[in-house]
């Protein structure tokens, strides 16, 4: 494992250097985004590059007002866009897909200057943000209803599709443009209009999304973004989960934020959905192909230095090929990860999210050390926000690591013996995001898959995210589903229309 060029003690030179950031005008935004207008709030609020510190841009700092502008704006233009026809709303979702995979370079370098992820890994989030658009711009025009046998002669019962209306759409940080378009298109494709509540450290990516949908000749008032410092978050916040004229919330985030919404939400019963906190499991069977089973956990735990809901967090692997799995995964972090700024070509793992971030999975390595664990890999908290990716062995399960979601580089490994023992510490927990094993056992394959307590399984396979497929978890991870079929229906509510007087 190696940080690329490092100075003379060992931290990442990028703290050292200077990065610019440099993209097309029209793409870099720093107003907020209602009614189809750039608009201006009374003060701004500075996004930073987590890899450097260094400020990139001066947003726009919205408050309740400009909020509650945004939400009028979105009622006022439903009363048109649920009208379009499902073909002309197909078309203009089509346009934007176009508008960013023809841009995917410039918003590429946005999510790397603001989130901190590696080139290749921004030009991969672009691709998957654009998928969603141009998944749920086929959906839109898949809108069925049902026509159903009435017991009455006369009568004709029909089951009809309409959109709920105005949906609040707060984002985390670490996809900050796949997050969007993974609820927009589906809120978008159903017919509802839109107010964006963008994470305070990634706010940039938003905008340039409204751009790109005015381009593509998204009606005004349909799509609207309104940036905020964490300051102004909870106020924010509160206007999108409760004005009456908003039909939906999704948000996505932490479950403990999640619980703050639905309380919000509650007064006003807004349809929510939900994509909150995730501990996922990792499971090597003796049976395993262990190879794969490595290739598998340095892409689930090290995709944007371990921060997605989805990444690994528990490492579980059978006592038989334990020692030989170590072995492997501690060469391939050596051979494979690169520390440093994102628009670097050889770096694999850039910075964490913020200095707390960093700080969050040093405690973690300090309490599992304290408690016996052994580091093999890394260990150590950088200079700003990097970390090491880290490597620890004989992990118990009263380790903080295994008890709360890291939303970083650290790989713990505990050894398990039997088949119940793994289930049973994979589900003790509050959450039930995703799940991921390797085992060449069919009769086991269906036996784990089908007792994880978890919204999505990876078998034999360590990253599953796509938009085909529907996203989203059991207990405290959340409520309803995205992407796939059923992300549309999210957004839909089902009327019944009884036909009566009708001669048999």
């Amino acid at each position: 494992m190696a940080m690329g060029k490092t100075d003379d003690v060992g931290l990442p030179l990028v703290m050292h250097r200077q990065y610019s950031l440099d993209i097309s005008a029209q793409l870099l935004r720093t107003q907020g985004y209602v009614n189809g207008q750039w608009i201006n709030a009374p003060s701004t609020f500075p996004v930073l590059d987590p890899a450097t510190g260094e400020e990139i841009a001066k947003v726009a700092d919205c408050g309740p007002a400009e909020a509650k502008l945004a939400v009028d704006a979105a009622y006022k233009a439903f009363y048109s866009w649920k009208q379009h026809t499902a073909k002309e709303r197909s078309v203009l979702l089509r346009k934007w897909y176009d508008l960013l995979t023809l841009n995917k370079e410039d918003l590429a370098k946005l999510i790397t200057f603001e989130c901190g992820k590696p080139m290749k890994e921004s030009l991969g989030e672009i691709a998957y943000a654009a998928g969603f658009l141009e998944w749920f711009s086929e959906e839109a025009r898949r809108v069925y209803g049902d026509v159903v046998p009435s017991a009455a002669k006369d009568r004709r019962i029909l089951l009809l599709k309409q959109p709920v209306g105005v949906a609040s759409i707060i984002t985390p940080w670490n996809f900050p443009s796949a997050m969007i378009t993974r609820k927009v298109g589906a809120a978008l494709a159903a017919g509802c209009t839109i107010v964006v509540k963008p994470a305070e450290d990634t706010p940039l990516s938003a905008l340039a999304l409204a751009e790109l949908a005015s381009q593509a000749g998204i009606p005004a008032g349909v799509f609207n973004v309104v940036p905020c410092s964490r300051e102004k978050t909870p106020s924010v916040g509160a206007v999108l989960c409760t004005d009456p004229l908003v039909g939906k919330v999704s948000f996505t985030g932490s479950t403990a934020t999640g619980k703050i919404l639905l309380k919000l939400a509650a007064d006003t019963v807004k349809r929510v959905s939900m994509e909150l906190g995730g501990h996922a499991p990792f499971i090597v069977f003796d049976s395993a192909d262990v190879d794969k089973a490595v290739a598998g956990a340095m892409n689930s735990k090290f995709r944007n230095s371990g921060q997605t809901c989805v990444c690994s967090n528990r490492f579980l692997v059978q006592s038989k090929i334990h020692d030989c799995f170590i072995e492997k995964l501690g060469k391939a972090m050596d051979a494979e990860l690169r520390l440093g700024h994102g628009s670097d070509p050889n770096t694999t793992q850039g910075p964490l999210i913020n200095v707390r971030a960093s700080e969050k999975v040093e405690h973690q390595v300090m309490d599992a050390v304290s408690r016996g664990a052994k580091v093999l890999r890394g260990g150590k908290r950088l200079d700003g926000s990097f970390h090491q990716p880290t490597l620890l062995a004989d992990v118990t399960t009263d380790m903080l690591c295994t008890r709360e979601e890291t939303f970083g580089p650290l790989l713990p490994v505990i050894r398990f013996s039997t088949e119940k023992e793994a289930l049973a510490i994979a589900n003790a927990s509050h959450v039930g995001l995703a799940g991921y094993f390797f085992s060449q056992d069919v009769s086991q394959i269906w036996r784990v898959a089908e007792n994880l307590e978890v919204g999505m399984v990876g078998v034999n396979e360590g990253l599953l995210s796509t938009p085909e497929a529907s996203f989203g978890g059991v207990k405290q991870s959340g409520l309803g589903r995205e992407g796939s079929k059923y992300g549309i229906e999210e957004y839909l509510d089902v009327k019944y229309m009884c036909f009566g007087g009708l001669t048999p």
